[in-house]
């Protein structure tokens, strides 16, 4: 992306707070970009955790897909819904839209998944426009504002961990996100597949022993076979998450890099799916090959 580009801003999850919204909006403009908001950014209906009815946010997200003028579509949060829009949306007439940006995290990582399989597009895994991260009063917070710039306008930043749970040295397409959404599309048609990849995983709120029973899940699934290492970004919220991360997915047998500040908490540190990433132990680092510029093969 560059200066002058049009970023279209939508609701796909849960609904964003208008003021957070309105700040975010501010700071992305202050980057130089051109900012439009989708028809039914803030819709509200009947249930209070969707942005607006689902065919009209799988409307707002497919129409700035494929408006030739957008150069990328920015979420404006998580929350839960994204994967109600899956079934709506024309994947012919996405693909025929050709690449683009798309940017968010948590609920969003539904949209990551399968627009790795249907469009074969890298995202960007990162803070969204209505969060605090970006749109708090005092400012974005520094780190994270700074990683999405890097992401957005260059190379994407190293991001460094905390703690290896199993060394060595892994490289593949980064694959994944928010563990309770890839593990709820276990079963439908983008059941996700690390086999080849790095499996970048997080989650917010969530008891050590529901991480051990989705993990079970994916496991059971197949979707870590042949997963070439494992990224394990912040569990804000969920006690220690260590010993059944490390009890399920050490017997895996590939490097294990844990502590990034990717997902969720402050900061975060924004990385792109679908493009080659490494993973580092002995440096502790989870490092991308490719810019914004570039794709990966």
């Amino acid at each position: 992306m560059q200066q002058g580009d049009t970023v279209a801003i939508v609701s796909p999850s849960g609904p964003p707070d208008a003021a957070l919204l309105r700040r975010g909006v501010e700071r992305l403009e202050g980057l130089g970009l051109k900012v439009v908001l989708g028809a039914h950014v803030l819709d509200r209906q009947e249930l209070p955790y969707l942005a607006g009815a689902d065919a009209a946010r799988a409307a707002d997200l497919q129409a700035a897909w494929c408006d030739p003028a957008v150069s990328a579509v920015f979420c404006c949060r998580g929350g839960y819904g994204a994967g109600r829009l899956l079934g709506l949306l024309d994947w012919d007439a996405m693909r025929a839209a050709g690449p683009k940006v798309l940017l968010g995290s948590s609920d969003i990582t539904a949209l990551h998944n399968v627009f790795a399989i249907e469009l074969g597009v890298p995202t960007l895994h990162g803070p969204m426009a209505a969060c605090d991260i970006m749109a708090a009063e005092p400012g974005p917070e520094p780190l994270s504002w700074q990683s999405l710039r890097s992401a957005l306008f260059g190379a994407a930043e190293a991001v460094r961990g905390e703690r290896v749970l199993a060394p060595g040295r892994a490289e593949g397409v980064l694959s994944g996100g928010n563990l309770s959404l890839l593990a709820s599309m276990c079963g439908t048609r983008w059941q996700p597949a690390f086999e080849g990849k790095l499996a970048f995983l997080e989650d917010v709120g969530e008891e050590p022993y529901r991480i051990d029973r989705m993990l079970t899940q994916l496991l059971a699934a197949g979707a870590f076979d042949g997963v070439r290492g494992i990224a394990l970004g912040s569990w804000v919220g969920c006690g220690d998450p260590y010993p059944v991360l490390e009890d399920r997915l050490k017997p895996l047998g590939v490097p294990i890099l844990a502590g990034l500040p990717v997902g969720h908490g402050s900061p975060q540190m924004s990385v792109w799916l679908g493009r080659l990433g490494v993973i580092d132990t002995e440096s502790c680092s989870l490092a991308g090959t490719f810019s914004n510029t570039e794709q990966a093969r």
